[in-house]
Formats: structure tokens, C-alpha cells, sequence
């Protein structure tokens, strides 16, 4: 099994259309993916769940913030199983193709109020290396998912928040690679530098602690995946073309594959419970795209 962590600081990038789509794309050839929602917008979980349902079966019981709130009564790992559902419209859809799967943990719109509560089992906000419960939550997540329930699964993706509180660390720490969205502009490239200097202290602080022991981390950054790329007859727009062709000034591979700008696919997509890339009459650009883009993604995790 492979754990990878979709994050970026910056909002807006398409980190749950890339989670959604590469998930299903993979699932489609035949994988179990398993997607876990740590983001309190639940906009994943809601790419696959109608609202209607998660508010009458899900809510009260079966998401992630039900799951964090063992964690902390128990002050570490908590079984994670009973928390994942498998969406029915985008089985169907896989399964007449494949034996492949695609399940999901969803998220909670209260999600935020795990965090304080997490920070406040570790003796504040900034997340205290002396605390006797460092090691035990930050890897609940990683326990978890180390259980027999799980050794089915090929791939797990984690739709992280656009934050490194303590939700997005423990996805961090259960993760084996970290893949970073962006668009090919100025804002949402600011905080990537950022983001790999707080994963490199948080594997620094981490391994640190657990000196001498066997689960010591450290997750891979895949790459940058560039999304909402716009084009003209000749390629991307002139204007984007620095972001998308100088990766190094941050030191960070880049996929070759990117992903364009389609509001009308990409917005229709969530209402339908089928990402993108498995929607009929979709358009056949994106759709290529997507595909490519999983193939990238699997040759990057498994080469």
C-alpha cells in the first residue's frame, strides 16, 4: 500500500479534483483506492456523497471527525474501518470496466474543531515534543491504517486542508509521498518553498522523538501537478509559461503532465457522483489528461 497526501497551502488549486480523478482513474484499471477526507470542506466527500445523504447517514457517526474523537478518548490509534464507505454511482461505473474499488473516509464540516482539540492534548497550539502523546497522534493516522482491514487496498489518497495543523500532520506522517497542486501563478506558487520547509521539520521533529525507533517517517514530495492551466492554439498562455517552466527556483520536480482549465466539466462533475475522468460525453482533452496524468503518478510511486 502507498500513501500519498494531496496539500498545498493555497486554496483554490484543484486538490480535490486531482485526489477525485487520479483516485477513480486508478480504480477504474483495476486498483482498490481507498480516499480519506481531512479537509473540513468536505468538498471530496461531497464530489461522491450527496449532501442530502451525508447530513441523514453519515454525519452524526461515519466521518472523520467521529474517528478523531476516538483517537483522542483513546490517546492514539482508534480503527479506522468503520468509518469507510464505499460510493455507489462510481463503483458502478468501475466495476463494469474492472474488479478495481474506490472507497472513501468522509470529512465533516466541524473538522476544525478536532484540531483545537488536538492541540490542546499536546499542550498547545504548537504542538509540544515533550508531550507524552507526540508519537501516538500524530501517527494514529498511520496505525490505522497499518490494521489487516486495510492490506487490500494499492493506494490511499489523502485530501489534506490548506494548513499544516494537526489534521494535515497526521496525514503527513501516514504518508509515504506528498503531492502538490498548484496553478501556474504567482499566489498559489508563494507557499509551496513553504510547505516543503514545514514537512522537512515536521520529519525532522518527529524522527527525532521516536530516536531508536522502528517507524521513523519520511514521505517523498512527488512533485508539483500544475492545474487550471488556460491555453491558446500554441500552448499554455504566455503569461503562465514562467511559473510552469521554472520549477527549480523551488526545488521541486514538476509533472510533465498538467491539467487545463474547465470549469464546465470539473463544476458539473461533483453533482453527478463521478469525477471528471469517468464521466460520459466529457470533454475528451480533459478526460486525456487525466489519464495521463494517473499513469504519471503511478510510474512516480512505483518506478
Amino acid at each position: 500500500m502507498t500513501v500519498v497526501s494531496v496539500i498545498n497551502y493555497k486554496g483554490g488549486v484543484g486538490k480535490t479534483t486531482l485526489t477525485a480523478n487520479i483516485g477513480a482513474e486508478l480504480a477504474y484499471r483495476g486498483h482498490r483506492v481507498l480516499l480519506i477526507d481531512l479537509d473540513p470542506q468536505a468538498s471530496l466527500t461531497f464530489s461522491f456523497v450527496e449532501p442530502t445523504m451525508w447530513e441523514r447517514e453519515l454525519a452524526d457517526e461515519r466521518t472523520i471527525l467521529q474517528w478523531f474523537g476516538d483517537v483522542l478518548d483513546r490517546g492514539g490509534a482508534a480503527p479506522l474501518d468503520p468509518y469507510v464507505l464505499t460510493p455507489p454511482t462510481v463503483n458502478e461505473v468501475i466495476g463494469q470496466h474492472s474488479e478495481g474499488r474506490l472507497d472513501l473516509v468522509p470529512s465533516h464540516l466541524m473538522l476544525t474543531d478536532a484540531d483545537l482539540d488536538f492541540a490542546a492534548s499536546l499542550g498547545g497550539s504548537r504542538f509540544q515534543h515533550g508531550s507524552p502523546r507526540f508519537l501516538s497522534l500524530h501517527r494514529a493516522l498511520a496505525d490505522a491504517l497499518a490494521a489487516p482491514a486495510f492490506t487490500d487496498y494499492h493506494v490511499v489518497l489523502v485530501d489534506c486542508p490548506p494548513n499544516f495543523t494537526m489534521v494535515t500532520r497526521t496525514g503527513v506522517v501516514a504518508s509515504d509521498h506528498i503531492l502538490i497542486p498548484a496553478r501556474p501563478d504567482y499566489l498559489s506558487t508563494l507557499g509551496i518553498d513553504y510547505l516543503r520547509k514545514k514537512v522537512s521539520e515536521l520529519v525532522t521533529d518527529y524522527n527525532r522523538v521516536a530516536a531508536g525507533r522502528a517507524d521513523q517517517i519520511s514521505p517523498e514530495i512527488l512533485g508539483i501537478v500544475f492545474t487550471m492551466v488556460q491555453y491558446t492554439g500554441h500552448g499554455p498562455l504566455l503569461a503562465l509559461r514562467n511559473f510552469i517552466g521554472h520549477p527549480a527556483t523551488i526545488e521541486i520536480p514538476r509533472f510533465q503532465q498538467m491539467i487545463r482549465d474547465n470549469k464546465t466539466v470539473f463544476a458539473s462533475a461533483g453533482e453527478h457522483g463521478l469525477p471528471a475522468v469517468l464521466m460520459p460525453d466529457a470533454n475528451v482533452n480533459v478526460q486525456y489528461e487525466l489519464q495521463q496524468l494517473a499513469s504519471e503518478f503511478l510510474a512516480k510511486i512505483r518506478p
